[in-house]
């Protein structure tokens, strides 16, 4: 959906209120998302990029022995969707949600590499289905109310899957070489979801995004840049030395200024907002699914995941492909 059509529906849906067109584009930087089809779930993003990786890396299900939906977005409050996407998969293994936010993912991913190191499983599959189209709102009474709901213009629907083995340990041998977390927990409020829990239960006002979208950036900038570069400083690691440093990406603007804080060569960066949104947890693999793609990185190669979520969190992982 471009901005122009976001905008003609909104212009249509709502009594007398038309955005400007292009105003996504400027504040944001996206002129492009995606949506899924009315009768698809967040479920189903899951199971379609769970399905393909599979299906390209020859594993069955029946050799999967943990499978985490890790994602911003969910089916329902209840039961975990993990066990929607399982049933839809064909698994038969244990099953857990993993719920951060934007860093749904990243923290799967070290919840995974931790659990494979003590010998609890041997092979765990990451899904992730993100579907932030369902809490746009379309229906505006005017500018205020626009802005308000913002945030949810530069989202996409995404899926995506990764999947962890056991394999050998060594400094050269593919696999997590670190993982970091630090939060801010106290801002919990300045971004919200409210919908789907006790909070709010049947207010459907609260089914829409809520973000303060500057006090959300303020936020992240009080968690400062010490805990990636603390990070490189223990691997004994640079920028310089990563294929690939795949940054959470909600607008194109602060994107730069966190790439400059951080002293990131831009060419390292992948960037994908302007022509998929902001994919909340499944921004990170999506952004290495399309340096892959690309021939910028491969077997070997070292990657870093640096992800910013609402809560507020930041956290980062190191990668050995």
């Amino acid at each position: 959906m471009s901005n122009a059509e976001l905008a003609r529906r909104i212009a249509e849906e709502s009594d007398g209120f038309a955005p400007p067109a292009e105003l996504v584009r400027r504040l944001a930087g996206v002129t492009v998302r995606h949506l899924m089809p009315d009768d698809w779930q967040a479920s189903d993003l899951a199971v379609a990029a769970a399905g393909k990786l599979l299906a390209d890396t020859g594993i069955a299900t029946s050799d999967v022995d943990m499978l985490m939906f890790a994602a911003a977005s969910q089916d329902m409050a209840e039961p975990a969707t993990a066990h929607i996407v399982a049933a839809k998969l064909g698994l038969a293994c244990p099953v857990l949600d993993v719920k951060n936010a934007c860093n749904s993912v990243l923290n799967a991913i070290e919840l995974a590499d931790a659990l494979i190191a003590a010998g609890r499983y041997r092979r765990i599959l990451i899904a992730c289905g993100e579907s932030p189209s369902r809490a746009i709102r379309w229906r505006v009474n005017g500018l205020a109310q626009y802005l308000s709901a913002f945030a949810g213009y530069t989202l996409s629907d995404a899926g995506a899957a990764l999947l962890l083995e056991a394999g050998p340990a060594g400094p050269a041998d593919p696999g997590v070489l670190a993982c970091a977390f630090t939060a801010d927990s106290t801002a919990w409020d300045v971004g919200t979801l409210p919908g789907g829990g006790s909070a709010h239960p049947r207010d459907v006002e609260s089914t829409y995004f809520h973000i303060d979208g500057r006090k959300l950036r303020r936020a992240f900038e009080a968690l400062g840049p010490a805990l990636p570069l603390d990070l490189l400083r223990r691997l004994g690691l640079r920028w310089q030395d990563f294929a690939v440093v795949a940054v959470h990406q909600v607008a194109t603007d602060y994107l730069e200024v966190l790439r400059s804080t951080l002293d990131i060569p831009a060419d390292r960066l992948v960037i994908t907002l302007p022509s998929h949104g902001n994919v909340a947890s499944a921004s990170l693999p999506l952004q290495l699914v399309r340096a892959r793609e690309e021939g910028r990185c491969g077997p070997g190669d070292l990657v870093a995941l640096l992800g910013l979520a609402g809560g507020v969190s930041l956290g980062m992982a190191v990668i050995r492909l």
